[in-house]
Order: structure tokens, then sequence, then C-alpha cells
């Protein structure tokens, strides 16, 4: 799998690394938050120290969680109670305290992947919301059986709501997933395709404006 090492200890990150890349991941390796926020949805699975140069771990973890559901592993010597709870509420999938056993790790990271890839892929490639089809593999979307001919930015914001029917889904995590950079996308241009899409489905009321968060596909 393809792994965010977020670690400012160069001994670790050297040796930690060396050891996943021989058991067939593919490593990526930062030392500061910031390159996380930039670099995580290239990763299959991120591991994060708490202790960063430029920002602290759980601030990194919490902007993350805002717009992506990658997993999460927090890798740290902090590992009082109150630090894992935290952790854990904020959205780390799992807390590993320094030192571990790599073999530990590697169960660890096989597990929240695993649960990362149940929990969000639909069961038959196909979403269907009242009389609307969506067929994420074939990219093509039915309403009362007529392919409404979306574009392919349209069809990417839909997808993204479509994978979590009935879920609240933030603005910045559709930026994030459809332009590739929440911090970068420029949120007019998501406004305008949620208009147009709207307008295709011309279902009112099933692809709902939460204020002040983001959307939701399939009505209250």
């Amino acid at each position: 799998m393809r792994v965010l090492l977020v670690e400012d200890d160069a001994g670790v990150a050297d040796a930690l690394a060396e050891a996943l890349q021989a058991r067939g991941h593919t490593v990526s390796h930062t030392i500061r938050g910031s390159d996380a926020l930039h670099r995580h949805r290239a990763a299959d699975v991120i591991l994060l120290d708490l202790n960063l140069p430029d920002m602290n771990g759980l601030d990194v973890l919490r902007k993350v969680r805002q717009v992506s559901p990658v997993p999460v592993l927090v890798l740290t010597a902090i590992g009082d109670e109150r630090s894992v709870v935290r952790g854990l509420r904020l959205g780390a999938d799992d807390y590993l305290t320094k030192p571990f056993r790599l073999a530990e790790l590697l169960a660890r990271m096989d597990a929240v992947v695993r649960r990362a890839a149940v929990s969000t892929a639909p069961q038959d490639g196909v979403v269907r919301v009242e009389d609307v089809e969506i067929d994420l593999g074939a990219r093509r979307v039915l309403v009362d059986g007529t392919d409404i001919g979306l574009t392919a930015k349209e069809f990417a914001v839909l997808a993204v709501l479509a994978a979590r029917p009935g879920t609240a889904v933030s603005r910045q995590q559709l930026m994030d997933e459809v332009w590739g950079d929440a911090y970068l996308a420029v949120s007019r241009s998501l406004d305008v395709h949620l208009t147009q899409l709207r307008a295709k489905l011309d279902r009112p009321g099933l692809l709902t404006t939460i204020r002040g968060f983001g959307y939701r596909l399939g009505r209250d």
C-alpha cells in the first residue's frame, strides 16, 4: 500500500521506511504537518507522529479528517490516556505508542485499511436514491431511466456524495476529493457545478445544503 509517513525523527523515519519498503509498501516521508495536508490524497494510510516541527500532529489529524476518510494511524511517544482518547476522538483509526513492534504495526495497518475499504465501497458500484441511479463504474447517472449527461466534474461531485448517501459531506472534503486539494480549490467552482448538477437532476430537495458545513445526497 502507499504509506505517507509523517515523522520528524530522521533515524526513526529511515528505519521504518526501510522496513515497510522491504515488505512491499511504497513509502513517502515528510517531517512537516503542512506537507501532509497537501499530500494525504496520494496515500492509502497515514502514519502520523504528534511532535512535528511546524504544527501539532493532532491539528494535522483534525484537518485531514475534515476532508478525507484516509486511514490515520498515530505513532507517538505520547502514551498517556488523555492523549490517546483525544487522538481517537479526533478521528485516528488507531494509536500506537513508541517503541512498538514492526509486526504489530503491519497488522494494524492492514486492519485499518481493510475497515476503510469495507465502510466506503458501494456493494455493487451502483447507488440508488429514489429514482436516481448512479453507476460509479460506468460514470453514468440515470434519472427515471434517462441518462442526464453529466460533465466529468459534475459526476465527480455527485460520486463523492453518492459514496456516502444520507451522510453530510463538508465543502472542504468535496473540493479535496474532486479538485485534489481543498486548500487550493476555488470554492466558486464548486458552487457552479452544484447548481448545474441540481438543474440536471431536477429533483428539488434531493441534494441538500447543510448551512455552514456542506451537502448531503438524500432527503431527511
